[in-house]
C-alpha cells in the first residue's frame, strides 16, 4: 500500500511539473516583443494594400519595420548606402537619408526587382540645401511644391534623388544611398504598401 501510495504522489508531482513547464513556456512566448510578425503563417496578409501602413527604417540596427496601424506586421533586415552614417547631404555621397518621407513612386520594373520611390528631398531637406548654397531658391520652391502636392520631388539637384526601398539583396551595404532588401521581402512590400505610405528613417 505504501509503495502505490508513493507511486501515485510521484505522478501527481510529474503532472504538476509538466503543467508549470507549459505555462512557463507560453509566459515566456507571450511576453516577448513585438517581434514576431502578425501575418506569421497568413501569407494573405502580403496579398494586397493593408490598413493605415507605415514603415520605419531603423538605420543603425539595420531594420525596416512594417506596422499596420500600432501593430508590427513584420521586421525585415536591411542594407544601406556605402556610407551610411549620418543624413544625406548632397549627390554621391553614398549616404542613405533621414527623416521623415513618403512613398512617392512605384517600379514594377527596376533593375533591382521592384522598388518603392521615397520622396527625398523633402522641404526640410531642401530648406537646408538653399542654406547651404547647393541648391536655387527656385529649385527649393519646386521641390517645396511638390511635397506639397505629395508628388514625386526634383531628382536632378546637387542634393541628389532616386532614394528607394529596393531589392537585390541586404548581406552589405552597398548601395548610393537606397534601402535594400532581399528579393522576397520587396516583394512583399510592393505587394502592401500603397503611395503615400509615410517613411521614417532614424539613426
Amino acid at each position: 500500500m505504501r509503495l502505490k501510495a508513493g507511486a501515485g504522489a510521484l505522478s501527481i508531482l510529474i503532472g504538476f511539473a509538466f503543467l508549470l513547464d507549459v505555462n512557463s513556456e507560453t509566459a515566456v512566448q507571450g511576453s516577448g516583443e513585438a517581434t514576431e510578425s502578425i501575418a506569421a503563417g497568413d501569407s494573405s496578409v502580403f496579398q494586397g494594400p493593408i490598413a493605415d501602413a507605415r514603415i520605419d527604417v531603423l538605420k543603425r540596427s539595420r531594420q525596416l519595420i512594417l506596422y499596420s496601424g500600432n501593430k508590427v506586421v513584420k521586421q525585415y533586415r536591411i542594407g544601406l548606402g556605402f556610407n551610411p552614417e549620418g543624413p544625406k547631404v548632397r549627390q554621391g555621397d553614398g549616404r542613405t537619408p533621414e527623416g521623415s518621407y513618403y512613398v512617392c513612386s512605384k517600379n514594377p520594373k527596376s533593375q533591382f526587382f521592384l522598388s518603392l520611390g521615397l520622396s527625398y528631398p523633402n522641404d526640410l531637406d531642401a530648406s537646408r540645401g538653399l542654406k547651404d548654397g547647393l541648391i536655387t531658391r527656385s529649385q527649393c520652391q519646386q521641390i517645396t511644391d511638390a511635397i506639397r502636392r505629395g508628388g514625386v520631388p526634383p531628382w536632378n539637384t546637387r542634393l541628389g534623388g532616386e532614394i528607394f526601398i529596393h531589392g537585390s539583396g541586404s548581406s552589405a551595404d552597398w548601395t548610393w544611398g537606397c534601402v535594400a532588401l532581399e528579393n522576397q521581402d520587396i516583394q512583399e512590400l510592393f505587394n502592401t504598401v500603397p503611395k503615400g505610405t509615410l517613411v521614417t528613417i532614424k539613426p
